[in-house]
C-alpha cells in the first residue's frame, strides 16, 4: 500500500514534501493580492454629449438610438441609461460572468458605430466614448492649495492638462472623471451690440471658425513636379489663435466705408472654464479632483499602487503650494483586511500546535502534524497559482478554516500509532504499519466527504459562484494535500521520529489525562443509557432537527456583511431650482460638521458641488470623507457605521431644506454606488412620465414610513422649472426669418455652443460662445436677442415668440429599454438586507403597471437566494454518494448522514444569537460544519464496523468505536475551534466578515462534536440492526 511504500523510503517522502513546499513558495511570490476576485460582472459604459439639449431631447435623439443597437449584444444581463438636462447621455451595461471585458467593449463599440450616423451632428462632432469600467470609484486623487493662491479652476486646469492623461494611461484604469474643468476660451456675447451691427451669433461663429483654424497649405514643388524642379519647401499660413487679445481682433465685418467690426465690439473674451458645473474644496481649501474607475478584470491593489506612483512622479510639476491627497481610496481597507486575515492565520497555527501538544504530550508527536502545515499551505498556494486564482479575503478565510482540517488527518495517524504502541507494546514501525491498515480507509473517506461537501459549489454561476469557488478550490486543495501527506509523509515521520515506551508525565499532564479518562468513562456510561433507550433519543434527535429548521427559517437573508471600510460618502440634494451658491453653503455646513464633530476620526473631506451619484445640477452635491486608520479609531463608537449613524441623525435635524444622506461605500466594488439595496421602478406598461412620477412619489412615501427601511431615496434629479419658448412660425416667416437662424441664436445665447479649439501653452483646448450672464439671467432677457431676416431686418424674439413656465425633468432614466427610476436605500438597524428587499418588493407589487428590477449587489443577492437550497442539497447528495462508494453500501452512510442536521444546529443558533444574516459567509460556515460533523461520524462508524467485523456484538462495537475515537475527535475538534477563535475576536478592517464566519463554524463545531459523540453510535447501531433484519428476511 501507499503508506508502506513511503515508510521504507523516507527520503522519497521528504523529497516530495520539499518539492511541494518549493513550488508553493515560488507561487506565493507571484500570486496577485486583492480583496475579492472579480465578483462584479464585466461592465461597459457609453457616454455621449449633446451640449445645450434638454433631457427629453437627449433621450429621444441620442439615448434611445444607442439603446436600440446595444440591447441585443450577447451575454448582456441588464443595462440602464440616463439622459440629463446637462446634455449628457450615459448607458451602463452589465454582462454575465465569464464574458471577456475586452470582447464586450468591442461588441458595444461596433453597435455604437452602427448607430452613429443617426445621431445629431454635434453629438458626432464631440464623439462617443465607450469604456470598460465598473462604475464606482477605485480612488479619488485630489489636488489642493493650502496657501489659497490658486483658484479651483487653476488647479483643475492643471489636473486636466497635466494629470488626467497620464493617469488614464496607467494599466488597470478604466475611466477617469474630473471634478472640475480645464481652461477654455469663452466668448461672452452682448446681444445689444450684436443687434447694433446687424449681426447674429451664427455670424460670430462663422468668423471664428474661419479665422481660428489650422490650414494645411501643402508644399512648393510637391510631387509630381516639373522636370528640372529646383525647390521644395513647406507652405505655412495661419494657425490656431492662442490669446484672448487675438480672438478680440477677429474681424466680423468690413463695412462699405472701410470701418471694421471686431469681435471685441460685440463680445467679452476671456480665459474661463470649459464648464462651470462643479465647485470643489478639500478641508475648505481650493481643490480639484479626479475619480479613477477600475477597468473590468484589473487588479485594484496593483492599479492603485501604479496610480500613486504616477502621481508621485508628476508631483515635481505641481504648481507651488499644491499637494495631492486621496479622499477616497478603497485599497487601504483591502491591504489592512488582508493583513488582518494573515495575522489570524498565523495565530490559528500557533493555537492548533498548542492544542496538539496538550493532547499528544510529546514534542516528537506534536512535531509530526505541525510539519504538515507548511507543506499543505504552501502546496495549496501552488494549486491556486496553477488555476489562476489570487490571494484574497475568501481564499485566506478558507486557509484559516483549513488549518484545523489539514492537521486532523495527521493527528488521527499519530494518535492511533501512539495508542497501538501503548496498548499492544509495538515498535514505532510496527505500530505505523498496523495503524495505516486500520485508518487508511477512514482517511480517504474523510477527504472524499469533505471534498463532496464543497465540490457542488464549483458549478454555480454568477458572482455567488465565484465566491463559492474561492472557498471550494482552496479547502478541497488543502484537504487533498492533507490526505496525501497523511498517507506519505506522516507515517514516515511516525516510524522514524516516535520512540517506544512512555516518558514520565508532569503533574499537569497527569491531571489532564486523569480528567480525560474520567470524562471517557462517563461518556461511555452515557452512551450505554442512550443505546438502551433508542426510541427516546431518536425522538430527541427529531426534536432537535425540527428546532434547527425553525431557527433556520428565522435567519434573515443577506449577501455580504457591511464592513468599516475607513471611508464615508455623503450625497445631498436641495429643492429643485436652488442655485449653486445655496448648495455650496450646505456643502460647507457638511464639511464643518465632519471637521469639528468628527475631528478625531477624520483625515480629509472632499466636497463636490454640482454633481452626485444621481446626476449633475446646481442643486446637488456629494462628499468623500477619508477616516483615520482603524487602529486610531478604537471602539464601536468610532467605527464608520457609528459615524454614519451620528451624521444622519444630525443632518435629519439640522439640514437646511436639503436631503442629506451619509452612507458607506459599496460592499463590493463594482456592484452599486453605495452600500444598501439598489432597485429600479420600471414603467413596464408604458403608462407615461406623469404616471411614473406619481408612482415613484407613492413608493418613496411608503418606503419612508416603513420601519424596516432606512434612508430610502430616489437616485435621480427632481423635475425643474423650465421656460418653454413657443415660436410663431407664421410671424417668423412674415419677417423673413429662417428657422435654422432662430434655433442657432437661441442655442448659442442660452445654451452655449462649442466652436473649435485654440492653443494654450502648447495644449489644444476648446472655444465656447454663449450669451453673457447679464443677458440670460431672466426670461425678459429673451427680448434682447435678435434674428436677421432675409431683407437684413433684425427681429426681436418677442416679435415672433412667446414664453411660458412649465416643469420638466433634469434627468430621465431607463432600465432595459423602458422608462424607470432608480431607488437606493438600506435596512433599518437590526433588519437584514433580505428583509428590506422583501419589503420593497411588497410595496412595488401594489403599484399597477409597474415592475421592480434589482441591479448591482441586490441583483446578486436576489439570484443567490435561489441557489442556496440547491447548494445544500447537492452537497448532501455528493456526500452520500461518496460514503456509499467508500463502504460499498447504500445503508451504512445513513448513520453518517443522520448527524448532519444535528451538527449544523449550533452554527444556526450561534449566528441567530449574534444577529448575523444567512449570507455567503454563513453558508460557507454551515457547509464546513456539515463536513466536519460527517468527518467525526466517519471515524466512529469506521472503527465500529472494524470492531463488529472482529466478532463483537453491535452494541459492543458501537461503544468500542466511540471509545477509541473519543480522544482524537475531541483533539481535532478542539484544534479546529481554537484555530478559528482569532476570527471571532478580530477587530478593525474586515472584522465583520471574520467574526461572522468564525461564529458560525465555532457554534457548529461545539454542538456538532457533542451531538456527534452522543448520537452517531446510536445511529450506527440502529442502521446496522436494520441491515441485519433485512438480510435475515431475505434469507
Amino acid at each position: 500500500m501507499l503508506a508502506r511504500f513511503f515508510v521504507f523510503r523516507p527520503v522519497f517522502a521528504a523529497v516530495i514534501a520539499i518539492c511541494i513546499m518549493a513550488a508553493g513558495a515560488l507561487a506565493l511570490l507571484t500570486l496577485p493580492v486583492e480583496q475579492y476576485p472579480d465578483i462584479a460582472p464585466p461592465a461597459v459604459n457609453v457616454t455621449a454629449n449633446y451640449t445645450g439639449a434638454s433631457a427629453e431631447t437627449v433621450e429621444d435623439s441620442v439615448t434611445q438610438v444607442l439603446e436600440q443597437q446595444i440591447k441585443g449584444i450577447d451575454g448582456l444581463i441588464y443595462f440602464s441609461s440616463s439622459s440629463s438636462s446637462a446634455g449628457q447621455a450615459r448607458i451602463s451595461l452589465s454582462f454575465d460572468q465569464g464574458v471577456n471585458p475586452d470582447m464586450a467593449q468591442v461588441q458595444v463599440q461596433n453597435a455604437v458605430n452602427q448607430a452613429i450616423t443617426r445621431l445629431p451632428q454635434e453629438v458626432q462632432q464631440q464623439g462617443i466614448t465607450v469604456t470598460k469600467s465598473q462604475g464606482d470609484s477605485l480612488m479619488v486623487v485630489a489636488l489642493y492649495d493650502q496657501s489659497e493662491q490658486l483658484t479651483s479652476l487653476d488647479i483643475s486646469d492643471f489636473l486636466v492638462s497635466s494629470l488626467q492623461e497620464p493617469l488614464s494611461r496607467v494599466e488597470g484604469v478604466g475611466e477617469t472623471t474630473v471634478f472640475g474643468a480645464q481652461y477654455a476660451m469663452r466668448i461672452w456675447l452682448n446681444p445689444l451690440q450684436l443687434t447694433s451691427y446687424g449681426l447674429m451669433p451664427s455670424d460670430v461663429q462663422a468668423a471664428i471658425e474661419a479665422q481660428n483654424s489650422q490650414v494645411t497649405s501643402g508644399e512648393i514643388g510637391s510631387l509630381p513636379t516639373l522636370e528640372g524642379q529646383y525647390l521644395n519647401a513647406t507652405v505655412t499660413t495661419q494657425s490656431r489663435l492662442e490669446r484672448p487679445e487675438q480672438f478680440e481682433n477677429i474681424i466680423l465685418r468690413t463695412n462699405s466705408d472701410g470701418s471694421v467690426v471686431y469681435l471685441r465690439d460685440v463680445a467679452r473674451v476671456e480665459i474661463g472654464a470649459e464648464n462651470y458645473q462643479n465647485q470643489t474644496t478639500l478641508n475648505g481649501y481650493p481643490s480639484a479632483g479626479i475619480s479613477i474607475q477600475l477597468a473590468s478584470g484589473a487588479n485594484a491593489l496593483e492599479t492603485a499602487e501604479k496610480v500613486r506612483a504616477e502621481v508621485e512622479r508628476l508631483s515635481s510639476r505641481f504648481p507651488q503650494g499644491v499637494v495631492a491627497a486621496y479622499p477616497r481610496d478603497s485599497t487601504p481597507f483591502v491591504t489592512v483586511s488582508i493583513e488582518s486575515v494573515v495575522h489570524t492565520l498565523i495565530e490559528a497555527i500557533l493555537f492548533v500546535v498548542a492544542v496538539m501538544y496538550l493532547f499528544l504530550q510529546s514534542w516528537r508527536a506534536t512535531l509530526i502534524p505541525t510539519l504538515t502545515v507548511p507543506v499543505v499551505l504552501l502546496g495549496t498556494f501552488g494549486i491556486l497559482s496553477l488555476l489562476g486564482y489570487s490571494i484574497n479575503t475568501l481564499t485566506l478565510f478558507a486557509m484559516v478554516l483549513a488549518i484545523g482540517l489539514l492537521v486532523d488527518d495527521a493527528i488521527v495517524v499519530v494518535e492511533n500509532v501512539e495508542r497501538l504502541m501503548a496498548e499492544e507494546d509495538l515498535t514505532p514501525l510496527e505500530a505505523t504499519l498496523r495503524s495505516m491498515n486500520e485508518i487508511t480507509g477512514a482517511l480517504i473517506g474523510i477527504a472524499l466527504v469533505l471534498s463532496a461537501v464543497f465540490i457542488p459549489m464549483v458549478f454555480f454561476g454568477g458572482s455567488v459562484g465565484i465566491i463559492y469557488r474561492q472557498f471550494t478550490v482552496t479547502i478541497v486543495s488543502a484537504m487533498a494535500l492533507s490526505a496525501l501527506v497523511a498517507l506519505t509523509l506522516t507515517p514516515t515521520l511516525c516510524a522514524h521520529l516516535l520512540k517506544p515506551g512512555h516518558m514520565k508525565k508532569g503533574r499537569f499532564f497527569t491531571l489532564f489525562n486523569r480528567g480525560v479518562t474520567i470524562s471517557q468513562n462517563r461518556y461511555l456510561a452515557t452512551l450505554q443509557r442512550i443505546t438502551a433507550r433508542p426510541f427516546r433519543f431518536v425522538c430527541l434527535a427529531l426534536i432537535l432537527t425540527f428546532l434547527m429548521l425553525w431557527q433556520y427559517q428565522k435567519l434573515a437573508s443577506g449577501f455580504l456583511p457591511e464592513e468599516d471600510q475607513g471611508a464615508v460618502m455623503v450625497q445631498y440634494t436641495l429643492p429643485s431650482g436652488s442655485p449653486m451658491s445655496m448648495t455650496e453653503e450646505v456643502g460647507a455646513d457638511i464639511a464643518r460638521y465632519f471637521m469639528t464633530e468628527e475631528e478625531d476620526n477624520l483625515n480629509v473631506i472632499f466636497m463636490v458641488t454640482g454633481r452626485n451619484n444621481a446626476g449633475s445640477g446646481q442643486n446637488v452635491g456629494m462628499a468623500f470623507a477619508e477616516l483615520k486608520h482603524w487602529d486610531l479609531r478604537p471602539g464601536e463608537k468610532n467605527s464608520a457605521q457609528a459615524i454614519i449613524s451620528r451624521a444622519n441623525q444630525y443632518f435629519n435635524k439640522n439640514a437646511r431644506q436639503a436631503n442629506i444622506s451619509v452612507m458607506s461605500p459599496p460592499t463590493v466594488r463594482g456592484l452599486g454606488q453605495s452600500s444598501g439595496f439598489e432597485l429600479w421602478l420600471q414603467d413596464s406598461a408604458e403608462n407615461g412620465s406623469a404616471a411614473l412620477m406619481q408612482a415613484q412619489t407613492t413608493l418613496l412615501n411608503a418606503a419612508r414610513e416603513n420601519p424596516a427601511l432606512d434612508a430610502v431615496r430616489i437616485n435621480s434629479l427632481e423635475e425643474k422649472a423650465q421656460l418653454q419658448v413657443d415660436v410663431d412660425r407664421q410671424k417668423a416667416q412674415a419677417q423673413g426669418l429662417d428657422q435654422a437662424d432662430i434655433n442657432n441664436t437661441l442655442s448659442a445665447a442660452w445654451g452655449g455652443v462649442y466652436i473649435n479649439d485654440f492653443i494654450d501653452r502648447g495644449r489644444v483646448k476648446r472655444v465656447y460662445m454663449q450669451g453673457d450672464a447679464a443677458w440670460r439671467s431672466t426670461p425678459e432677457n429673451l427680448s434682447a436677442w435678435f434674428v436677421r431676416g432675409s431683407s437684413d431686418n433684425m427681429a426681436s424674439f418677442d416679435s415672433f415668440s412667446t414664453f411660458r413656465w412649465t416643469t420638466g425633468p433634469q434627468m430621465l432614466q431607463r432600465f432595459n429599454g423602458l422608462s424607470a427610476v432608480q431607488f437606493q436605500g438600506g435596512a433599518a438597524p437590526g433588519v437584514s438586507s433580505g428583509t428590506a428587499m422583501a419589503e420593497m418588493s411588497d410595496l412595488v407589487s401594489s403599484l399597477n403597471g409597474f415592475d421592480l428590477q434589482w441591479s448591482g449587489l441586490s441583483w446578486q443577492e436576489q439570484s443567490s437566494s435561489v441557489q442556496t437550497l440547491w447548494v445544500y442539497l447537492a452537497s448532501l447528495a455528493f456526500m452520500f454518494l461518496c460514503l456509499a462508494a467508500l463502504y460499498e453500501s447504500w445503508s451504512v452512510p445513513i448513520a453518517v448522514m443522520l448527524i448532519i442536521p444535528l451538527g449544523i444546529i449550533g452554527a444556526i443558533s450561534a449566528s441567530l444569537f449574534a444577529g448575523y444574516e444567512n449570507d455567503i459567509y454563513f453558508q460557507v460556515g454551515m457547509l464546513t460544519t456539515m463536513g466536519l460533523s460527517a468527518k467525526n461520524a466517519i471515524l466512529i462508524v469506521e472503527f465500529g464496523l472494524a470492531q463488529f467485523q472482529q466478532g463483537k456484538s453491535l452494541s459492543e462495537a458501537a461503544l468500542e468505536g466511540a471509545r477509541l475515537r473519543l480522544r482524537p475527535i475531541i483533539m481535532t475538534s478542539l484544534a479546529f475551534v481554537v484555530g478559528v477563535i482569532p476570527l471571532v475576536l478580530s477587530s478593525g478592517a474586515g472584522a465583520a466578515s471574520q467574526q461572522e464566519i468564525g461564529t458560525a463554524v465555532i457554534g457548529g463545531m461545539l454542538t456538532g462534536t457533542l451531538l456527534t459523540l452522543l448520537f452517531v453510535p446510536l445511529f450506527f447501531l440502529l442502521v446496522q440492526q436494520g441491515i441485519m433484519r433485512l438480510k435475515s428476511r431475505k434469507q
